[in-house]
């Protein structure tokens, strides 16, 4: 297991991290991706990966992340910094973390990442934005060991964060944001039911570290703000939830809870 360190220019490059609200600055955080087969067809004609069949590394790869607003020098709330977390984790893949104040951002960050979001991780010397994009170019270049979701299995579960956020953001009992995503959760439990434990059979693939972090968010937000949880009818949505969050990678790169909590006040509030 690839040991997560903080870069050691990390905390002379990041200002102070202050106790601000969170933007969701994390592509895409606040619009949620329609076509992102085509986004990667677009940028793979921008950039080129060299595929290697090696995951050693001589120095570790630097990651740009969120960076906490509740505790200086921890990682922040953003669940698609966290699938690139997890990516690296589960590839064996050294890397350094660079913790960024998304609420004063630096000027070295701007520099790299023009749009100022993040995740944003540097391949081959390139800085490369958008966790889509990012957990592709690893899979090309480090293929070992392989996290590959078959086509036909990548988007289940994929519904369940879009209607989670419109829940989490409803003012009205009777608008029917619950029941939507109950709906998504009970497709998802029954897929699993026959199909898992996890999205892909027995081994944990790309589709699962994409959806966990989102789940996590769903569990802690749903919990603080409608006093809501998963339903014990669905219990092979709650076994995965576990499965999930138990794993070390897990872990190791998820936000704390009151930075999940304090990211989606604007959201709630709003």
């Amino acid at each position: 297991m690839a040991t997560a360190k903080m870069h050691p220019s990390a905390t002379a490059l990041s200002t102070t991290i202050k106790h601000l609200t969170c933007n969701h600055q994390c592509p895409p955080f606040c619009t949620l991706l329609t076509n992102s087969s085509s986004r990667l067809r677009g940028y793979r004609l921008r950039r080129s990966f060299t595929v290697s069949m090696s995951t050693s590394l001589s120095t570790p790869l630097e990651v740009c992340v969120k960076a906490s607003v509740t505790t200086p020098n921890k990682l922040g709330d953003c669940p698609f910094t966290q699938r690139v977390l997890l990516t690296l984790e589960e590839k064996h893949l050294p890397y350094d973390m660079k913790l960024v104040d998304l609420a004063n951002k630096p000027e070295w960050f701007l520099k790299v990442s023009p749009e100022g979001k993040v995740p944003l991780i540097k391949l081959d010397e390139k800085w490369i934005p958008d966790s889509d994009v990012i957990t592709q170019a690893l899979e090309e270049k480090f293929p070992s060991p392989p996290l590959v979701t078959p086509p036909e299995k990548a988007s289940v579960g994929s519904k369940i964060f879009s209607t989670f956020i419109g829940f989490l953001k409803s003012k009205d009992a009777g608008d029917g944001t619950e029941q939507a995503l109950l709906s998504e959760l009970t497709a998802f439990n029954d897929y699993i039911k026959d199909n898992g434990p996890f999205i892909n059979g027995k081994e944990v693939s790309a589709a699962d570290l994409a959806l966990g972090p989102k789940l996590y968010h769903l569990e802690i937000a749903l919990g603080h703000y409608k006093k809501w949880s998963v339903p014990d009818s669905l219990p092979y949505v709650k076994a995965y939830m576990k499965s999930i969050f138990s794993k070390d990678s897990f872990i190791k790169t998820r936000a704390l809870p009151e930075d999940v909590i304090e990211g989606w006040r604007p959201k709630v509030m709003g």
